[in-house]
């Protein structure tokens, strides 16, 4: 609990964390439970830039050297999309943090996911990257660098996957490796998790053809972890409801599958607005966001009895009412109960 300071844990006085009976039967009921914090990161400064930021949305985040490490999406008002990065000790002092934006290129690029890849030495940045010259437009990308904490040191995007597959648009790239191989998964906005994979000596490139992951009322933003201490890995996808969004799960034994069914429904959601506690509510959305790991590598591991969700959270008259585009995401934590 150090990590989050003494301040946080006053916001969220009360938690009595996710060891127990409790917490472990989640794991097999998917009846979860948490409670969030109040909205800890927003666009901060940026609303008053020369072109106004609106939100701070889609963040990967781990804890390096001391440090949390942020990459979100931004989105400004004149509908440009970028990146950007800050770095923080504690989430109390998170949203007074030095930002930096990325900006590999004049072009739509967001939604990044960072990890570091032990056999190359190398952070790596996935991401979308929309590019006008080519069909689809949308594909992912990625950048690397030894320096985490320099927003400037990251290489020239680097086109993932080629050729680029048929209509429906992918989107919501993200990685996940096991001891041989690397998994790329995505989805594609019509109910469909896709997952590719590669050698990891091959990685970032050689991907084989896409096969069907999970096929269910998904809509984007899937996620992919090792649970820590347990033979299983655990993918999270984002789902619609009336004027909000929120998170299904699924369980496996392999990357490869068959994915079942844990918490896949509004009624049992991983995490929605009927399974999180809120004082005050702030947010009808748990929208777009990352389960804080256990690790920094490849591996993406997560402790399954200390479960911490970085979400990002509108109102449901925001979400409504403000356009795609002008819905101003801010970032909250939750935590389980």
């Amino acid at each position: 609990m150090k990590r989050f300071g003494r301040t946080l844990l006053f916001l969220v006085a009360g938690l009595s964390g996710v060891g127990g009976a409790e917490g472990a039967s989640a794991w097999e009921t998917g009846a979860f439970r948490w409670r969030a914090s109040g909205p800890l990161i927003d666009v901060a400064g940026g609303r008053a830039a020369a072109d106004p930021h609106v939100a701070l949305k889609d963040p990967t985040v781990v804890f390096h050297d001391g440090r949390w490490h942020l990459f979100g999406t931004l989105r400004k008002r004149s509908g440009t999309v970028c990146m950007q990065y800050f770095a923080f000790d504690d989430w109390t002092a998170a949203n007074a943090a030095s930002r930096q934006e990325i900006s590999f290129t004049d072009k739509y690029h967001c939604a990044p996911q960072v990890f570091y890849f032990r056999p190359h030495r190398r952070w790596y940045l996935i991401y979308q990257l929309s590019d006008p010259a080519r069909s689809p437009v949308l594909a992912p990308y990625c950048s690397t660098t030894q320096t985490l904490g320099d927003a400037a040191s990251w290489s020239r995007p680097q086109l993932m996957v080629t050729p680029a597959p048929p209509k429906p648009r992918w989107l919501d790239f993200w990685v996940i490796c096991d001891e041989v191989k690397a998994h790329l998964f995505y989805t594609t906005l019509d109910g469909h998790l896709w997952r590719r994979e590669t050698r990891l000596a091959e990685f970032p490139l050689g991907w084989s053809e896409a096969v069907l992951a999970i096929k269910a009322d998904i809509f984007e933003a899937s996620h992919t972890y090792k649970l820590k201490g347990r033979p299983e890995y655990l993918t999270i996808i984002e789902a619609q409801a009336p004027g909000r969004r929120y998170y299904m799960a699924y369980l496996a034994d392999r990357l490869e599958g068959p994915w079942r069914p844990l918490a896949d429904s509004l009624a049992r959601p991983f995490t929605a607005q009927e399974n999180v506690e809120q004082s005050p509510v702030w947010t009808a959305s748990i929208s777009h966001g990352e389960l804080l790991r256990a690790g920094i590598d490849e591996r993406l591991e997560v402790d399954p009895e200390n479960l911490r969700f970085l979400f990002q959270g509108a109102s449901e008259p925001e979400y409504r009412g403000s356009g795609y585009g002008g819905i101003p995401w801010r970032l909250g934590l939750l935590e389980q109960r």
